[in-house]
């Protein structure tokens, strides 16, 4: 039996990362929970994260700062970045720095659930 995927959720909104959490953890996800890029990047170098939903908007270290400092490994996990502000130029930019994917809160759960679905069928094939 494999272990389940390990998802990262990364988001200083508490209760985001509560809600996405219980989702998640129903679908049967190890979730690791962060509510800051500067704690996910001191967290991360000792976990194995499948896949990685980030906000792009939080105080101190943005998801952009974790997207450069994190994103330029090619080992790095697949990044979903969900961000309150449904802003093209902000999600063209996260592309640029290798974002898998970009949705804008709020995010329907079955979106959220395909986002990560295809995430990891990425992951599996270029691993």
């Amino acid at each position: 039996m494999s272990a389940p995927p390990v998802i990262g959720i990364v988001d200083d909104e508490p209760d985001f990362r509560r809600a996405v959490t219980r989702l998640l953890r129903a679908h049967e996800f190890e979730i690791e929970a962060f509510g800051s890029g500067a704690e996910f990047l001191s967290g991360a170098a000792n976990r194995r994260f499948d896949c990685v939903l980030l906000d792009l908007l939080m105080p101190g270290m943005s998801g952009l700062d974790v997207l450069a400092a994190f994103y330029g490994d090619p080992e790095a996990p697949p990044a979903i970045v969900i961000s309150g502000q449904d802003d093209p130029v902000l999600f063209d930019r996260a592309k640029a720095l290798n974002a898998f994917e970009c949705h804008s809160k709020p995010i329907r759960q079955d979106a959220l659930l395909g986002a990560i679905t295809r995430a990891l069928q990425f992951r599996h094939v270029h691993s």
